[in-house]
Formats: C-alpha cells, sequence, structure tokens
C-alpha cells in the first residue's frame, strides 16, 4: 500500500535568498513544571501553554484515515497501542493525523485492521470517527498531543482548493465545526490543520472570494473557534504568491502583508511543507551553492514569519527517502534550521515529520516495511530537534525511583512486538521527584540470553545479561512529573519483562 503524493507539474525558480535578522527573540523558561498542559495559545512567534510556558511540537504524521482504508495505516499488522507507545519512546511528542471529509458519512466503514490475537479489540464495530476517538484518548494518555489535518476533501485524491463540486465549502467548514466541538473537552486535540497543501490557481490575498485561501481560512477559523475557542488554528501556506512558486503549501510569502485574522486573538500558527528531491526536483537543489543556499530559500517562503515574530511557524510535513546525497545534505541542513531544542529550548520551528508510515511512496517512513523496525538514520537525523514530552494521563507499570525532594525517577519496559527470534521494547522514564532532572540512567538484568541489537534515544553498555541504557543529549532534561523514553531491539524472543533501576541527576 503505497501513498503517492501528487505534485505540480511545474515549479518556478524560488525568490532570492533573504538574510533576515531575529527579531523579539526570546529565552526559553525554565519552569518548575513540565509544560503542555491544558490549551494552547500563541505569542509572537512561540506557543504557549496554559501556564504560559512555551511548547515546542517536535511529532509524526501518521496517515491513512484521509485513505479508502478510512483508519490510520499499519492496523493491518500491529495494536494502534504499541505504535503510539513506540512513537513516545523515540521521543514524538505530537501526531498529525491526516483526514478526508469521507469519515463523516454514515456510508463509511474503516477497513484493514487486524483484530487476531487480541490486536486493535477494543476498535471492533466502530466507526473512523469512534476510532479517532480511541487514538486521541490513547495519545493523550501516552503524552502526545494531536492535530487533525483536513487532508482531503474525499478519499479520491488531494484538491488544489478546499472545495470541489462534491465536497462544497459548506460542508468543509461544517465537518470543521463537528471535529472542534467533538473534542472541546479535550485538550489532547491542540488545532485542527484547516486544508492540506492548497496550490494553484489558490492564492494569498488575491481577494477572490473563490480563490483566496486566506479569506477562506479566515471564515473557517472562525467558525472552529465559535465552537472551541481554545483551539489553534493551523494555516498552511499556498503554492505561488506575487508569481513565485514553490511547495504546495510551502508559500507564506504573504502573510506579512496579509496575515490570516480571526476572532479570538492569539490562535493562528503558520504552517509550512518542505521536500527534497524524492518528492521533486526544485531549482535550489541543483544551485551551485547548495546546501549553503537553502537557509535563505526558507527564509523568503516561510522562515521570516518566525524570524520577524510575525507568528509561531509549524513545518507540518517535510521528509524523504534519504536514497541521494542531496537528500541527506537537505535534511540535515533543514533540521539545523529548525532549531537545535539544547540550545534554544522552544523557542524554535514546530514541525511534525513525514511520515510514521513506511507506505509513503516518495518519502518512505520512520518505520520501515515491516512496521515495526525504526530506521534509525531518519531517525537520527531529528534527533537535535526533538523536543520534552507533555504531561499525559498516565498508562502504568513502571518500577524503580520514588517520590521525595531529591531526584528520582522510576522506568516502565514493554514489548511493543517479539517475533521469537527477535523483539523490540520500549522503555518510558517519569520524573518522579518534585525537581526538575537534568539526567538518567536505567538498568536491568535479563533472566535469559537477551543480547541488545541497537538503541535509540539512549546509548547502552551490556556486560553479560545486564544492560545500563543513560539518556540522549535531548531527552536527558526532564521537568518533575515529565517523561521521556528509549527503545531497543534486541534478540532472541523478548522473554520475561526484567525489574528495572532508575536513577537520577
Amino acid at each position: 500500500m503505497f501513498r503517492i503524493r501528487s505534485l505540480p507539474s511545474a515549479l518556478c525558480a524560488a525568490a532570492a535568498a533573504l538574510l533576515l535578522p531575529l527579531a523579539g527573540a526570546v529565552t526559553p523558561a525554565h519552569a518548575a513544571t513540565a509544560p503542555g498542559a491544558g490549551y494552547w495559545h500563541t505569542s509572537g512567534r512561540q506557543i504557549l501553554d496554559a501556564a504560559g510556558q512555551p511548547v515546542r511540537i517536535a511529532g509524526i504524521n501518521w496517515f491513512g484515515f484521509e485513505t479508502a482504508n478510512y483508519v490510520v495505516h499499519g492496523l493491518w499488522s500491529r495494536d494502534y497501542k504499541s505504535m503510539i507507545d513506540q512513537m513516545r519512546t523515540l521521543g514524538y511528542n505530537a501526531i498529525r493525523l491526516p483526514y478526508s471529509d469521507d469519515i463523516f458519512k454514515s456510508t463509511t466503514v474503516p477497513n484493514s485492521i487486524d483484530f487476531s490475537t487480541g490486536k486493535n479489540a477494543d476498535l471492533q464495530g466502530l466507526n473512523s470517527l469512534q476510532i479517532m476517538d480511541r487514538i486521541v484518548a490513547y495519545a493523550g494518555q501516552d503524552g502526545l498531543k494531536v492535530i487533525l489535518d483536513r487532508h482531503r476533501p474525499d478519499a479520491a485524491g488531494q484538491s488544489a482548493l478546499w472545495y470541489t463540486s462534491a465536497v462544497p465549502e459548506s460542508t468543509w467548514i461544517a465537518d470543521l465545526k463537528a471535529l472542534a466541538a467533538r473534542y472541546a473537552s479535550d485538550p489532547t486535540v491542540i488545532g485542527i490543520d484547516l486544508h492540506n497543501e492548497p496550490h494553484d490557481p489558490a492564492c494569498w490575498g488575491c481577494g477572490d472570494v473563490s480563490r483566496d485561501w486566506r479569506l477562506a481560512a479566515q471564515r473557517a477559523g472562525n467558525a472552529v473557534l465559535s465552537v472551541n475557542p481554545d483551539l489553534l488554528v493551523f494555516v498552511e501556506g499556498v503554492q505561488t504568491f506575487n508569481g513565485v512558486s514553490g511547495w504546495w503549501g510551502g508559500n507564506l510569502m504573504g502573510v506579512g502583508q496579509y496575515p490570516v485574522q480571526l476572532d479570538v486573538a492569539n490562535r493562528v500558527v503558520y504552517s509550512a511543507h518542505d521536500y527534497a528531491t524524492s518528492v521533486a526536483q526544485q531549482s535550489w537543489f541543483s544551485d551551485p551553492s547548495f546546501p549553503a543556499n537553502m537557509p535563505g530559500v526558507w527564509d523568503s517562503y516561510w522562515g521570516y514569519v518566525f524570524k520577524q515574530n510575525i507568528a509561531p511557524v509549524w513545518v507540518g510535513e517535510f521528509g524523504t527517502t534519504l536514497a541521494s546525497a542531496v537528500d541527506q545534505k537537505w535534511l540535515a541542513a533543514l533540521v539545523s534550521y529548525l532549531r537545535p531544542t539544547s540550545t534554544y529550548g522552544a523557542d524554535s520551528f514546530q514541525w511534525t515529520f513525514w511520515s510514521w508510515n513506511p507506505d509513503s511512496g516518495d518519502t518512505g517512513g520512520i518505520l520501515k516495511d515491516d512496521w515495526v523496525t525504526v530506521d534509525t538514520v531518519k531517525d537520527g537525523y531529528l534527533a537535535s530537534v526533538k523536543a520534552p514530552l507533555f504531561p499525559g494521563t498516565g498508562s502504568g507499570g513502571g518500577g524503580g525511583g520514588g517520590g521525595g525532594t531529591s531526584a528520582s525517577c522510576a522506568a516502565s519496559y514493554a514489548v511493543s512486538s517479539d517475533w521469537g527470534s527477535g523483539f523490540n521494547a520500549a522503555v518510558t522514564v517519569t520524573n518522579t521527584g518534585t525537581k526538575a532532572i537534568s539526567s538518567w540512567k536505567v538498568s536491568w538484568t535479563w533472566s535469559g540470553s537477551q543480547q541488545v541489537t541497537n538503541m535509540w534515544n539512549a546509548s547502552y553498555t551490556q556486560s553479560g545479561t545486564t544492560v545500563t541504557a543513560v539518556n540522549a543529549a535531548h531527552n536527558g532534561a526532564i521537568p518533575a512529573g515529565g517523561s521521556a523514553g528509549f527503545g531497543f531491539g534486541g534478540a532472541p524472543g523478548g522473554g520475561a519483562v526484567p525489574v528495572l533501576s532508575c536513577t537520577a541527576t
């Protein structure tokens, strides 16, 4: 099952690179409590939680609701909870869930879900929206936020405009309002991406109500906020502004002159998409100065919105197969441009990588084709821009550590898949003390002959059957009540779950 993205037939040259100064820089907050609680709002270029603490979206796209399966992909192979647990373990703190308006139809039936051996048992008999409810609920329990993405009018394919003859604007807005109302009492859903990748003939600021995406976003955004004023409204760019073209949804050049203005202040987050040559060629890839030219390209298309402190910018999609050297250089340059969390904290670009799914035909995914194994090279590129997880409602299990005023932590261990000759496991580390910790170490001893074969989001040593894992640079700091995680592969099969000890400093 492959998802091939529709691409523009022709793309114009990029605007000249702009070297824009940083404006309105904000020092990252060092809060005593874990950031992310409650509903969120914007302040300049930052997103703040209900307590005013800055947060960084560092997430993943999990698609499928927008396809003819009418549900996230991969459920034909795995339980949905195990995949969300694995996302958490890898350090992703948000999920972008694409959908089409087909999921609101009474005749739509989700398909390609494996219910054998107890997998996805609580999804049996549910419609698409009810399954979305379960995914949102479990993501929130795990400390992941959710952004709902109106990806397509129907499962047949992407549309240039936000409406089609079969799905008029009135249906688009009614369905957006229905989702906003459905999750009005659940801050796990932080916002809605109004429409995916508007492109020619969509315009920005031209004033033609049938084509002006900026005006349509204002109509839809105000409709969403009329039923749930706490949500963030994510507004993507277009393809072309003032004769300069780029990626579908990736051109925010018009924001400076024509900002989206909503009835509720501090709710707009602008979104850009950016890709590499595995999706399509662009003029900047063949520039003799590549990849040094890329920061200027990004500045001109969307980065200036952040750098001039106009609003937060979320790169809602970016990805590549990494098959070519150009793509590898592109991804390294983009990750650097997004700003490392260790240096800038949440005063950074927001992002969700495309994609979790391996069945994206022109990018592949974080998971390999077996829907279990992690592409550790691809995931590794993102390590510096991953960010802390958010407070969850708790998922049970644990061992080691305890409460008190000193630094302390607890660790829980779950086998996410076991195929006899090998297994994958996820470990969640929770700060159980009353102050932030800066580092942690987890140890365990297996009762069998298991050996770690690879580990992500932590480094390890193994002596005999005893394993000691130490945090990576991006996930050692955990606020009081917060969590981080890591995962690993091992062989042979998983065997009995060991007792874990956790120490923190």
